[in-house]
This record gives structure tokens, sequence and C-alpha cells, in this order.
């Protein structure tokens, strides 16, 4: 009898088993292939926009992904230099080798979990309730609650062109009969979605002398939060100065893709599944963007130690044949030998309208679900779901409630708040712009954000909590005196707006005045972020506090929205299917207006809709 049972071993389940097994629970991880641990199936490259800030929440919250990515990486980079601090992002180039190999050595090193190799088919049933699985070998695995982290291979179908195949991934055969099993099983509704990768290129036949390159940073911090005392012994990449390179697709490479549309599965109809809006093919630029002669793309090194290049922003579903026309069009890359090539894969999903935002079914209460079956793209947000299944599946088996970091505190909430109150018909994908209060919810504050109730729900332990607690007492001390101190009649922390976040920079005010100054202490750096958005920080705090009586007034899960006179129909359609847990999540629903929200907290007090 297991606690928890993750199906699937991607980057959501990794960190779903992680999580749960911190919690003590006794934890299987059921996988098709066990050395595909953690597989990086497209680009081997972790963080980004928005998604480096929820690596950093993540490693905050006691996760993983973040300390992996840093043992594995072989260029880092800090985006977003050019702009304000609140939207610098943290992304690494990764070792896809090292990566999976690290993963794998966390998961099977930890006394919590075991690894198994099997393809789950069914589940076992008691009296309604999820009391386990089946795996294609007959056998019955029994669980107290079950997290479903099965990324794209839900009954998986690659396209090269017209050709199609089915796949959970190039390499890897789909699960084939667990649609059925949530279908016919657990009565559950599924949908179809696409995604897909670009062409690998072999290192030997690229011209890297005609292309732009694109070197490695240094920087003061990466992704993870905590000392080498506070991290496990992982593999490490050969080497961390890779560079990427530059280059431009060119007219004739856009010829090639209109001459050959009608070869396309997406645009002959033969791919049904709803494709990425911000990840989109190269032949979805040709055809929705004609304005545009050329295309930004990058050359990317899967390793150290391998000699194969991701070619990013050329992800396609052409034939091979075209696909070879394609990259040889390509400056530098005119003899290119394509080692895989590209393909469009279609899979089935579970749409999220059917969770709470604490990733539990609304129809299973031990049923958990996180990454790609929920509807989202990307490592980071997989990973981060994944935390919170595994927290929330310990929990419930266990008997406890589940919880989840609020949309005010981390990207993490913003995105389990958007999965439950919009209409999900593509993959979802995490910008800094769909946080109301991206100015709080930075990179370099995610410890401050989330260590707390990491620490309070057992996701972290206690010696990273310690760290944790000696690091914001220095914050603090230091912030306070920038604040206190004066300098010409200004408080020191005004006048150091001056700097532009920057701690090479000189102090505007004499060093004595603040000797406990140090521009290589983190403590420093974060301080001088504050600096910059100080008064604006203050306004968002009391946003937050404004809406805190929104976000602290819970909806009845049976609330019966039929007897509310006044709602509008948009908004009783809309309420009836999402099923907001607090007045806070109703107005972010689209089609619910500000009259809606104030309908249903005056009939809340009144106890009406009961």
């Amino acid at each position: 009898m297991y606690d928890v049972i993750v199906v699937g071993a991607g980057h959501a389940g990794c960190e779903a088993a992680l999580a749960a097994a911190r919690l003590g629970a006794k934890t299987a991880v059921l996988t098709l292939n066990s050395d595909h641990i953690a597989q990086m199936s497209c680009n081997p490259a972790v963080g980004g926009i928005a998604k480096g800030q929820v690596v950093r929440e993540i490693d905050a919250l006691g996760g993983f992904q973040g300390i992996v990515a840093e043992a594995a990486a072989i260029q880092f980079r800090m985006l977003n230099r050019t702009k304000g601090p609140a939207v610098w992002s943290p992304r690494a180039q990764c070792d896809k080798s090292v990566y999976r190999r690290a993963m794998k050595l966390l998961l099977e090193r930890n006394e919590n979990i075991d690894v198994l190799q099997c393809e789950v088919t069914g589940f076992l049933l008691d009296g309604g309730r999820i009391a386990g699985v089946v795996n294609q070998f007959g056998e019955k695995i029994p669980g107290r609650s079950v997290v479903l982290t099965t990324g794209t291979f839900l009954c998986g179908k690659l396209h090269y062109g017209l050709l199609n195949f089915p796949g959970g991934r190039a390499g890897d055969f789909p699960a084939a009969h667990l649609s059925s099993a949530l279908r016919d099983q657990l009565g559950l509704e599924t949908g179809r979605l696409k995604t897909g990768t670009p062409p690998r290129i072999l290192g030997k036949s690229i011209d890297f002398a005609s292309l732009a390159e694109q070197p490695s940073e240094k920087t003061e911090e990466e992704f993870s939060f905590w000392s080498a005392d506070c991290r496990p012994a992982l593999p490490r990449a050969a080497r961390r100065d890779l560079p990427c390179h530059m280059l431009y697709t060119t007219d004739e490479t856009a010829e090639i893709v209109r001459a050959n549309l009608d070869k396309s599965p997406m645009y002959s109809g033969v791919i049904r599944g709803i494709g990425t809006r911000y990840c989109p093919s190269f032949e979805d630029k040709v055809v929705r963007f004609p304005q545009h002669p050329r295309h930004l793309l990058f050359l990317e090194p899967e390793g150290a130690e391998n000699e194969e290049y991701y070619l990013n922003g050329f992800s396609s579903s052409l034939p091979v044949e075209v696909q070879r026309e394609m990259v040889r069009s390509l400056p530098g890359l005119e003899h290119a030998v394509i080692s895989r090539y590209a393909y469009a894969i279609e899979y089935d999903y579970l749409p999220p309208a059917q969770m709470e935002r604490t990733l539990r079914n609304k129809r299973h209460e031990n049923l958990f679900t996180a990454g790609q079956i929920n509807g989202t793209s990307g490592y980071e947000e997989a990973a981060a779901q994944g935390l919170v299944a595994g927290l929330n599946a310990a929990r419930c088996a266990a008997g406890l409630e589940p919880v989840s970091p609020g949309r005010d505190t981390s990207y993490i909430g913003v995105m389990l708040d958007d999965l439950t109150t919009k209409e999900i018909v593509e993959p979802y994908r995490l910008f800094t712009s769909r946080a109301e209060y991206r100015l709080f919810l930075r990179q370099d504050n995610a410890d401050l954000r989330l260590c707390p109730f990491a620490r309070e729900n057992g996701l972290l332990p206690g010696d990273k909590y310690r760290e944790f607690l000696a690091r914001k007492a220095r914050f603090d001390a230091l912030l306070a005196a920038c604040r206190e101190r004066r300098f010409r009649g200004q408080p020191l922390l005004t006048l150091m707006k001056q700097m532009a976040g920057d701690p090479r920079a000189a102090l505007p005010f004499p060093a004595e005045l603040l000797p406990e100054w140090d521009p290589g202490d983190r403590s420093a750096r974060q301080v001088l972020v504050e600096s910059v958005y100080d008064g604006y920080l203050q306004r968002e705090e009391r946003e937050i506090l404004r809406r805190e009586d929104l976000e602290n007034t819970s909806i009845p899960a049976d609330f019966d929205y039929a007897k509310i006179s006044g709602l509008c129909s948009e908004a009783r359609q809309k309420l009836l299917k999402l099923r907001p847990a607090t007045l806070g999540q109703a107005g972010r629903i689209d089609g619910v207006t500000p009259v809606d929200v104030a309908l249903l907290q005056v009939a809340i007090k009144r106890g009406e809709g009961l």
C-alpha cells in the first residue's frame, strides 16, 4: 500500500514524488521507461521569462528543478537585463543527459520513493473511490492517492507531414489505454492538444564561423537559494561556458514552406488538436506573419559531451524531405545533417475546469493532476504543478485538506488560478504580464515570499529553513538601516535608486553611513531592487490587502447560482462550470463582472444560494 502513486516521471512527476516524499509519504513512481526520467523532450533549457521566476519559487518551496538545472547547466544567462529588475529572468541551457541522470538519482536515493517501470492501464475502485492503479501486467498497485503527470503520452500521435505514428514522443511508445480509463472508469472529459519540436543538427555539419555567437554570462546568482551544505551531491556538466549561436531565416526558407503547405498536417486538417499560440511552428510563422521577411533562430547545444544542436524557433510538422530543404536554406547550415527530424505531437488532456486550484479533481477527492494533462506547456509550469499536486496528494493520504500558494504570493499561484478560472482551449504558458503583482513577484525574493509557506506545510527541511531565517534577518536589518539613515535629508534607500539595481555602482552617499554594505552579499543586491520599486511596492501591498476580503471569502462547493437573481446569463453559466472556490477567483473568470461579484458577496453574507 502506497500513500501516493505518481503516474509519469517527467518534470511534473519528479517534483510530485519528491514533494510527497518530503512529507513522509511512501511513494511509487510508475513510468514507461526508467531511463527516460526527467527527459528534456524539447529544448534542453530551464527558465526564461516568467519561467525563471517559477524555478526559483520551486526552489524556495524545497523543490529540485533549480538545483538539478544548475548541476546540468552548460550556459547561464539573466534575461531582460535591459528592463527593470522586476522582470529579470534566469535561464540555463542544460546538458540533457546530465539533467536526466541527476534527477533519476534523486528519486532512486530517496528512502520514501520506489521507481517502477510499467504502463498504467486503469484504476482500482472501491465504492467509487480510487484505491490504486492497474498496469499492463495485470498487477494491482494499491494507493491512498494518485497523481497523474502523463505529459504528451495519452494517446500520443507523432506527425511528420502526412505520415503519423503512435508515440508519447520520438523514441517512446504512448500510453494507449489510460485515456479510455479516465473517461469510462472515472467519468472525466478529455480533450486534444498539440505541440511540436524542431530538428536537431549535427554540430560537425554547421558552419559556426558565419553565425553570431551568444556567450554565457557570469552572474552572482542562478536558480537555487541554498548553500552547498543544503544540496545533494549530483552529476555535473563537464563545461558551463558553451555559447549559443544566432541566425535568421531567408526568403528561400519561407518560399519552401509556402510551396509545401498542402503537406502540412496542420493545414490539411489531419491534426485536430490545438497548438500553443506562443510557441508556433515555423509554417505558422510564415502564414500568420507574412509582413516579417525573416525570423530569428538560435542554435543551442544539447550537451557538453555530445554534438547535437537544437534549432530553437524552427518547430515544424512538414515532411522530412521538406525539412532538409528548409534547414539547408539557412545561413551556416547549407550542408547541415539533421540527426533528429522535427515533428508535431497530438495528445489527450483533461480540461482543467474539472479540477480545483489545489490540483485535486472535483469528482475524485484523492486524484490529482499536474503538467500537460492539465493543458499547460513547459518544463517549469509542469514541475511547479507537480510540486503542488505531490504536496496535496500526501496531505490527502494523511487525511488533511489540500493547500496552495496564493496568486498574490507567487507565479505558481497565478498559474493555478488561471487554469481554474480561464477556459483553456490551447496549451497554457506563463508570462510576467499574467501577474498583476509582478513588482512583488520577482525572481530575487521568491524565498521571502514562499519559504514560510513551505516550512508550515512540511516541504522545507530544517537546515534550509534555518539558512533562510539567517538570510532574511540580514536583509531585514539592512533594509531597515537604509530606510532609517539619511544623507542630506533623504533616506539612503531613496538615494540608492540612482544605482538602478547595480551593486557594482558607487554608493550615492558616504560609505561610512552604511558600513555593513557588502555589494557581494545577496541581501545587498535585494535591497537595491527594493530601492528601485519602493513606492510602487507599498502601493501594491495596499492593493493586495484591499483584495484580501474577496480572496478569503469562500464560496461553498454546492452553491446554487440559479437562486441569485440579477446575475447575467454568461456569468451564471461560467460560474456553474468552473465552480470558483473564492469571490476573488470568481471575479477573475471571463464574463463575470464586478456587479456579479457584488451580488454574490451579498448573497453569501445573507446565506442565500445554499
